[in-house]
């Protein structure tokens, strides 16, 4: 003898939904993950402050000079890197790269006092301007702005 249970189909339907959801709730989904860019992190963070005043020694958003400025981004920034606090220290740290060759995040230099000795860092936003702090603040800055140009020192790479 041989009995067989019959469901209505609207119960096969709801029984089946159910399990679903069962497996999707109880199921692990894999992780995302992405990889950050930090030289365009380092940008991006940089522009954050874009407005923040110039202070002579300065190197916290109450008020930065232009190498207290790169050293607070990088530290605060997700490279999380700890770099020296003057321009000319600076420009002794990471990789030498063409004008040519920048990437976001990386630092560029400018001689704007004694002729020839670094004395200004920026930061490289990836479009031919630079985040910097000069005497009105920290601003956006055209590389190719005639004053900026004739300063011109060179560029390192510090991220890796």
């Amino acid at each position: 003898m041989s009995v067989s249970l019959r469901l209505p189909k609207m119960a096969m339907v709801l029984v089946s939904v159910l399990a679903l959801v069962a497996i999707l709730l109880f199921s692990q989904a894999p992780k995302a993950s992405a990889s950050i860019n930090y030289g365009e992190e380092v940008s991006e963070v940089a522009k954050r402050y874009v407005g923040n005043p110039f202070k002579w020694g300065g190197t916290t958003p109450k008020g930065f000079d232009a190498s207290g400025f790169a050293q607070y981004i990088y530290k605060n920034a997700a490279t999380k890197m700890n770099i020296p606090r003057t321009s000319a220290l600076q420009y002794k740290t990471g990789t030498s790269v063409k004008q040519s060759e920048l990437k976001q995040g990386d630092l560029v230099f400018y001689t704007t006092g004694e002729k020839g000795k670094v004395s200004f860092v920026g930061i490289y936003n990836g479009d031919g301007t630079f985040t910097g702090v000069t005497m009105s603040g920290v601003k956006i800055v055209k590389m190719r702005d005639k004053y900026w140009k004739e300063r011109y020192v060179g560029a390192k790479r510090i991220i890796k």
